[in-house]
């Protein structure tokens, strides 16, 4: 019988990574958000379409109200998504630092 081969695991799972600032760590946390964020405002824009056609076809005003507010909000979220992105990108002209590398 043959002995059971063996794995060094650590080549097969990088270690995690580590932050050696916090300004690298938000870095990472802006990026990620703003991903996260726009998959959010896609799946909300898509709900919110899916259900006024819904209501618009079985004539239901209070569903048709409430997909219009859905899609509101979907959009009012977009805006503030890239408000803050112009938010950061100001405060990197300010000051001089980058906190979102290009």
């Amino acid at each position: 019988m043959e002995p059971i081969p063996t794995v060094n695991i650590g080549q097969v799972f990088a270690p995690a990574k580590s932050f050696p600032t916090i300004g690298s760590f938000v870095n990472v946390i802006l990026k990620n958000a703003f991903v996260i964020a726009g998959v959010i405002f896609l799946v909300l824009l898509i709900f919110g379409g899916f259900s006024f056609i819904v209501s618009a076809g079985s004539g239901d005003a209070k569903k048709a109200e409430q997909s219009k507010q859905a899609l509101t909000s979907a959009a009012i979220g977009l805006v503030l998504i890239f408000a803050s992105y112009w938010i950061i990108q100001i405060i990197e002209i300010i000051t001089g630092v980058t906190i979102l590398p290009k």
